[in-house]
């Protein structure tokens, strides 16, 4: 038996679009003889659909779009993901569904049956879980079709599993012998290799049954896909494994169990670097963008960020403006017009001192006698946002804002200043990374200005300031956010590790006290295992140190 693995990019509500590719990958299959060709979860409507799966019309249309795409399905079979009707008279209105497809018709609907309510996932807000499941007689095989979170609950593999019930046990108690997942699982670092991949050859050799797995892949949002749908033979062999971060369509025949299509490898900063590359061409296309424009101060956080925007959207829709002040060393505006050189990027020079003076002069009254403090400081970020706010405005473009997760963790960022902008694409990438970052891209010619990378990084909004004043180094910071943020130790347990007790515990403080920071920052791509915004959800207002 040929199945094709239709691994496809969707946008969220895009029924003629998502529809076109559904039934163009159906067709490549048929010329490819497959006999099968199996979609991600949600295909039909995009991943996530979040708060339109309470839309009515929403749904209306998801199922006209579903029976346009089974009226052209002939001489091959299809499973594709979509929104299906609770009708039973209670729980939640809509089930997310598979349809196994044959001869122009919707031959078997299959619900999901864990919905995951964790982390960015918030489907028991909208699904009600399956309440009975089967697996469908096709050719010689029985197929055990399952959604995504229905195979993550395996007990022998996980120590302490978050479900009751194990869909794939079932379905193989049902007689199941070839297992098929349509998923949407989103992109973190090392995910696919150290959790994803071992658990499905886990899994396959448990039963001793194939694992078709089917992701999708490209962004939506905050959420980017990576793709990586593979095929593990009965004996727990990889077999084939589809492209990263790439729309592909991979035929395999499962009955043969040598390896079909070796899987290229990535070193963890590599996927990064393409995760944030496919998110950000996708959050630019969907929305309807067609240039961004960044502040470029000569530091390593801009400059990794427009080097990033370039290989996303090429160098004509990437617009850089460099804003001095007098506290701007020469260096650092060298710096940024090297890198806008090198990427081959329109830039533009708008020095704010006048401005700032003028700030200045309008509230020397009311700060007589007071100091200059963060208070100026912040008056240079914020006209620096207005100036790139008013460009957006003027000309279209998406502000990228460039502050990095260690930066934002601790409020070392300025409310409507440089978090001002559409788009926070290194949000999620901590300052240890972004250096790492900046490295790769590096690592066939200089892009990234040397000096960007080796000069002490320093916010330039006062005399030799340096972001160690305020900071610990980032290497104990991010260390310190990792334990604290990801992995959700406490204080005791991080002082445990090695961390000094007085730093631990003012680097939380900041962390829970910018909490309402975070809460108004542009969102940014997730590709940490815990990302501020919706997968971490916080409350403002409270007075707890977790020891």
């Amino acid at each position: 038996m040929k199945i094709a693995l239709a691994q496809i990019n969707q946008t969220v509500g895009d029924f003629p679009k998502n529809a076109e590719k559904i039934c163009s990958y159906i067709e490549r299959a048929r010329r490819r003889n497959a006999d099968l060709v199996v979609f991600p979860e949600l295909s039909v409507t995009g991943y996530p659909p979040k708060d339109f799966l309470d839309v009515p019309a929403f749904i209306d249309e998801n199922l006209r779009t579903l029976d346009t795409i089974a009226s052209r399905v002939y001489d091959i079979s299809a499973i594709v993901g979509f929104v299906d009707r609770n009708k039973r008279r209670h729980g939640k209105f809509v089930h997310n569904a598979a349809a196994f497809i044959q001869d122009h018709k919707i031959v078997s609907v299959h619900h999901k049956s864990l919905l995951p309510t964790y982390d960015v996932f918030d489907e028991c807000r909208y699904f009600e879980p399956a309440h009975t499941i089967s697996p469908v007689k096709f050719m010689d095989s029985i197929l055990g079709i399952s959604i995504c979170e229905d195979i993550w609950n395996d007990e022998e593999f996980w120590p302490r599993p978050l479900y009751e019930i194990d869909p794939i046990e079932n379905l193989i108690s049902y007689g199941a012998n070839v297992m098929i997942n349509i998923s949407s699982s989103p992109f973190t670092v090392e995910k696919h290799d150290k959790i994803r991949l071992r658990m499905l050859i886990h899994d396959a050799m448990k039963y001793k049954v194939p694992f078709i797995y089917v992701n999708q892949v490209g962004g939506n949002d905050d959420l980017v896909f990576d793709g990586n749908s593979v095929v593990i033979n009965a004996q727990g062999r990889l077999i084939a494994q589809a492209a990263s971060f790439e729309e592909d369509l991979m035929v395999v025949d499962i009955e043969n169990p040598a390896v079909q299509i070796q899987p290229r490898t990535y070193s963890p900063i590599e996927t990064v670097h393409m995760a944030l590359i496919a998110g950000l061409r996708d959050y630019v296309i969907k929305c309807g963008f067609k240039k961004v424009v960044i502040g470029l101060s000569g530091g390593i956080d801009s400059a990794v960020t427009a080097a990033l925007a370039v290989e996303a959207l090429d160098n004509e829709n990437v617009v850089g403006v460099l804003m001095p002040s007098r506290f701007s060393s020469q260096g650092s505006v060298d710096d940024a017009v090297k890198l806008s050189q090198n990427l081959g990027i329109a830039y533009k020079v708008i020095p704010i001192q006048d401005v700032f003076e003028t700030y200045q002069k309008t509230l020397q009254t009311e700060f007589k006698g007071i100091p200059f403090d963060s208070t100026e400081e912040n008056l240079q970020a914020r006209i620096r946002g207005n100036i790139l706010m008013a460009l957006s405005n003027k000309y279209g473009y998406l502000v990228l804002t460039t502050g990095n997760k260690s930066e934002l963790a601790v409020g070392y960022c300025t409310l409507y200043g440089d978090m001002s902008g559409g788009f926070a694409l290194i949000s999620d990438v901590p300052k240890t990374m972004v250096y790492e970052l900046a490295r790769y891209i590096n690592r066939e010619k200089e892009i990234i200005p040397l000096n960007s990378i080796v000069k002490p990084p320093s916010a330039e909004l006062k005399p030799n300031q340096f972001d160690q004043d305020s900071l610990p180094p980032y290497d104990v910071l991010d260390g310190i956010l990792k334990a604290y943020v990801e992995d959700a130790r406490g204080i005791d347990e991080i002082i445990r590790i090695g961390f000094d007790e007085k730093v631990v515990r003012e680097i939380i403080r900041k962390v829970n006290r910018n909490e309402y920071k975070r809460r108004q920052a542009a969102p940014g791509i997730k590709v940490t295992s815990k990302a501020f915004g919706l997968g971490r959800r916080m409350p403002i207002a409270h007075n707890f140190m977790c020891q």
